[in-house]
């Protein structure tokens, strides 16, 4: 595998940052102190040009509509409908992804599917590719900015990021090209927008006042997973802060869900711009 065709890497200085929000939702509190030791995550989600080097290499099921997910079917038929009406345009097509889609993030993939992709990115390359931990994403995310809702500060706009900052606009909108907006002081690049991402923990509402101190991940169990970081479809700016806990059941896909990856030192990295 060509070094061009991994994602690109940042690394992450360990250190303590505050988890959590004091002005957010019940599960982002309390706020707490963590420790987490230096670590590598992708500058921007996972592109399906990315992806499509897996599904080549694996026969892994590219992504499409499949079975309808517990999320969509729980709303009805009229849910349903607009669901598959919607995916239809992130469909690859023939194990293929759109040419003009190829560097946006791959979307409609399931929890399996990412940590598959970690997995066989870890064996192709030898070094421990997974999905960042809750905490490492949120510490990523802050960019080094401590105790502000988003990863530049406490104030959002449509020049920030890509969200649905006009509700009457999503049936124009969708995922954008990684990169489009500014990135972090990490050098990451659509850690709020553009789509949800999978990380690697269980969700519990109470977790954070048991959590660990040092390196959390998560509950040993539960019932659902948890995604970060907001998606296009987001009106609520809410959704959109460092700290918001999505949670879902784990066999939920979407054309506004993606991943980015994670793996621990020693590995070439970029330098943040």
């Amino acid at each position: 595998m060509a070094l061009d065709d991994l994602p690109r890497l940042a690394l992450i200085p360990a250190g303590e940052f505050l988890m959590g929000s004091t002005g957010g939702e019940e599960d982002e509190r309390p706020v707490h102190a963590v420790h987490v030791d230096d670590f590598l995550i992708g500058i921007q989600p996972v592109t399906n040009a990315e992806y499509a080097h897996f599904v080549r290499d694996t026969g892994h099921r590219a992504p499409s509509i499949y079975e309808i997910p517990l999320v969509v079917g729980v709303g009805g038929i009229d849910r349903q409908r607009v669901f598959r009406q919607t995916a239809a345009s992130y469909e690859w097509v023939k194990s293929e992804p759109l040419p003009e889609r190829l560097h946006h993030p791959v979307s409609l993939v399931r929890y399996d599917d990412a940590s598959a992709y970690c997995a066989w990115l870890a064996a192709v390359t030898g070094r421990a590719f997974r999905l960042p931990t809750e905490a490492e994403w949120e510490k990523a995310a802050r960019g080094g900015v401590e105790s502000k809702r988003y990863p530049w500060g406490d104030e959002i706009g449509p020049r920030n990021a890509n969200f649905l900052a006009d509700q009457d606009a999503r049936s124009s909108g969708g995922t954008t090209k990684c990169q489009t907006y500014p990135p972090n002081d990490f050098g990451l690049f659509d850690m709020v927008g553009n789509v949800w991402e999978w990380v690697q923990d269980w969700y519990s509402p109470a977790y954070y006042a048991a959590s660990s101190a040092r390196n959390p991940t998560g509950p040993p169990r539960g019932q659902l997973r948890v995604l970060r970081g907001g998606g296009w479809l987001a009106s609520d700016v809410r959704m959109l802060t460092c700290s918001y806990r999505h949670k879902v059941p784990p066999d939920t896909y979407s054309y506004g869900i993606g991943f980015r990856v994670a793996c621990s030192p020693p590995v070439t990295v970029d330098s943040p711009q």
